[in-house]
């Protein structure tokens, strides 16, 4: 190779270099704050001051990979919290797991796993998120209002090096075109403006609304989920028909809040069950599944007139912000216990808990003041009640309920006597009996005392310890869920902004648009358009195709001078 050869190689080499960096110059510039997103900013240097280090740690904070990890390790952590019993819903629960879980319960303990959603660790990753996606969004919000208040940047130096362009020669004048290529992006809703010898339009703007109104919206819903933590207030109440209930704490079966829960913000209000309605199907192979659970109850609110209402599963009464949930139901026998003079000691509906869908029930009956024995002794009486509203099993030795529905009830009872263990001063469950200072009854064979009893009937207890009598009546008991949650209403505007606001930060996408016309050299006014976007997208040159015919059809395209016949040529 000779020497001039070599150097023209060289030339150019250095001519194409220098086109990169033009064209890198003009994408840059073209694309400009395109997207609100920070710019990663290194720092060099082994030596970082402490300053230095603090302004690291909180680049990183505030960067959305860090955002997204944070969410990614929330959502792990609350893995935990679903799958094992959590001390604030269900203490029962997690002292029954943990007899069951011995091994884990101290690794379980110590890793706080049966307190989540309370937890140091899980804090920890709560608040970090919450930190991390304010630190993002206010500089982005003040970022995108000033891009809003701005206007779209001039046309780069070469059109030709963006990556949807096209050109056609026009007699149109420049200033006619630029006048039509304005008016045509002002109609197709850019934000448009003539700049030099260009027109510059940008559109899209709603991606980065959407992208901002989906981080803020996260905010809203992280808000609205430890407000409704802190000032929540949930309890349960069962109800048998007849009786009612006072939103007063001594009124709750189980309460639990917030820790920024007062008693004194408990809603003034009280309700009574009127009647508890079921129905169920009654052939088929779906026979047994429940068709209708209804609660008619009849509620005021701070003293005011009495009102009626229909509470359904899914369908809660609102009473001043606070739901009250219909949750289940159960079948509540009235038995009467007389000692052995006859004498009433017990009469009313007792109501036990089921423990399967066929409402198979079991509790059991106290009776504080119960009867006194040969040597004058005064003991209290408990029976374990066995309760099935269709009775099956008969002749089979075992009792079971084939029906959900009151068919055929049958109460099955076993009575004990001495001491209930309820003056111990202990907190004791009312529908289990504890039998350890209990004595059962036995016949006068010896045999435990055993009966199954249909409405009206009764079961005599030996030695004159009175009776107990199965009513002909079968009371309906309904439980409910009373809660009050402060930021249910806000987190679920915070949901819906978020779906809004990533669905058009996903489809919606910003792009920008040049008009450029110049008269050329012999006169011809030289038209040229280019677009660029975000991202690449095959909807960028369709669109700019588009905008290039509606302009051309108000700047024809110029004939070729090529193509016209020269003067005196043959026709």
């Amino acid at each position: 190779m000779s020497k001039t050869e070599a150097e023209a190689h060289k030339a150019a080499a250095q001519e194409t270099e220098a086109e990169k960096q033009g064209t890198a110059q003009d994408l840059g510039a073209a694309g400009a704050q395109l997207s609100t997103a920070p710019k990663e900013e290194l720092i060099g240097g082994p030596s970082l001051s402490v300053i230095g280090w603090a302004r690291w740690f909180w680049r990183q904070l505030t960067s959305m990979r860090v955002a997204l990890i944070l969410l990614f390790l929330l959502s792990l952590g609350a893995i935990p919290g679903s799958l094992i019993p959590q001390n604030s819903v269900d203490e029962l629960k997690v002292q029954t797991y943990k007899d069951s879980h011995e091994f884990w319960t101290p690794v379980f303990e110590k890793l706080q796993f049966f307190d989540v959603y309370s937890s140091v660790w899980f804090s920890a990753i709560y608040i970090l998120l919450f930190v991390s996606l304010i630190g993002c969004i206010v500089p982005r919000s003040w970022q995108f209002v000033g891009q809003l208040r701005g206007r779209p940047p001039g046309a780069p130096g070469r059109l030709t090096r963006l990556p949807a362009y096209t050109t056609w020669r026009t007699d149109t004048g420049p200033e006619q075109v630029r006048e039509a290529a304005l008016a045509m992006l002002k109609k197709r809703r850019f934000r448009a403006h003539t700049v030099g010898d260009a027109v510059a339009a940008e559109k899209g703007y709603l991606r980065e609304a959407g992208n901002l109104l989906f981080h803020i919206a996260l905010i809203v819903m992280l808000v609205a989920f430890a407000a409704g933590q802190l000032f929540k207030s949930e309890g349960g109440k069962l109800i048998v028909e007849g009786d009612g209930f006072s939103n007063t704490l001594t009124q709750y079966d189980d309460f639990k809040s917030g820790s920024l829960f007062s008693t004194d913000e408990l809603a003034p209000f009280s309700f009574r069950l009127d009647a508890f309605t079921g129905t169920y199907q009654k052939g088929g192979p779906q026979r047994g599944t429940p068709r209708t659970f209804e609660a008619d109850v009849t509620h005021s609110k701070g003293g005011g007139p009495d009102k009626k209402s229909v509470i359904q599963v899914n369908k809660p009464l609102v009473i001043d912000g606070t739901k009250i949930y219909l949750l289940s139901h159960g079948y509540a026998p009235v038995v009467t216990v007389r000692d052995g003079k006859g004498n009433v000691v017990f009469n009313g509906a007792v109501p036990l808990l089921p423990i399967d869908n066929n409402i198979t029930s079991t509790g059991a009956i106290k009776v504080m003041d119960g009867y006194r024995d040969k040597k004058g002794k005064k003991d209290q009486l408990g029976f374990q009640a066995f309760f099935v509203p269709t009775f099956g099993g008969a002749g089979k030795g075992d009792m079971f309920s084939q029906f959900p529905g009151l068919e055929f009830p049958v109460l099955a009872l076993t009575g004990y006597h001495g001491s209930l263990g309820v003056d111990a001063g202990l907190p004791q469950n009312v529908y289990q009996l504890d039998t350890g200072k209990l004595t059962q009854f036995k016949d006068a064979h010896g045999q435990i005392l055993k009966a199954r009893l249909l409405p009206g009937e009764k079961m005599t207890l030996p030695d004159g310890a009175g009776s107990i009598t199965f009513e002909k009546e079968v009371k309906e008991w309904a439980s409910f869920q009373i809660s009050q949650q402060p930021g249910n209403g806000w987190a679920l505007t915070g949901a819906i902004a978020a779906i809004a606001g990533l669905v058009g930060s996903l489809f919606i996408q910003r792009r920008r648009v040049w008009v450029r016309a110049v008269a050329g050299a012999d006169g011809v006014t030289v038209v040229e358009m280019a677009g660029l976007g975000r991202s690449e997208s095959a909807k960028l040159p369709e669109e700019l195709a588009d905008l290039a015919v509606t302009l051309n059809s108000e700047a024809p395209t110029a004939p070729d001078p090529s193509d016209v016949p020269a003067e005196g040529a043959e026709k």
